[in-house]
């Protein structure tokens, strides 16, 4: 089962799902990248090319034929697809991802926003009756609750 770490209080939870995809692609990492709909989707891949100048973070959409060899996938919550690697799973949309138990990392990414809150503490409430680790921190400050 994953250690589950949540990141309450993003400004912008797009572009630090970014920022910690670009780390953990430098350090090695393979990571999924889990967002509510297509346009959200559209708007990561846009961000991917272009948050950082010097940043080059490879990635494709989930069910592409390229997904198996790309360190960095997109996937849609309301169309579901299988990853084809399970390191780290980034989800940003407001429901449990769904075969959470094949990650080694689930990294919750929560905004500002009243209506991302609530699905979140309900998610934290689901890992913490399934005895997952939990580590909660302030994307704001960067550091640890």
């Amino acid at each position: 089962m994953p250690r589950v770490q949540f990141y309450h209080n993003a400004e912008n939870p797009l572009a630090l799902a970014c920022e910690l995809a670009e780390r953990a692609f430098a350090g090695g990492r393979k990571v999924a990248l889990r967002v509510p709909d297509g346009t959200a989707a559209r708007q990561l891949d846009q961000l991917l090319w272009s948050f950082h100048q010097l940043a080059f973070v490879p990635h494709v959409m989930a069910g592409t034929p390229l997904a198996p060899e790309t360190p960095v996938i997109i996937g849609r919550a309301d169309a579901p697809a299988e990853w084809p690697h399970h390191e780290i799973l980034f989800n940003l949309a407001d429901d449990v991802p769904p075969g959470i138990e094949q990650f080694r990392m689930l990294i919750e990414i929560i905004g500002q926003d009243e209506a991302q809150k609530g699905p979140a503490r309900t998610r934290w409430k689901h890992y913490k009756n399934l005895d997952l680790p939990l580590q909660a921190f302030d994307a704001v400050r960067r550091e640890a609750l």
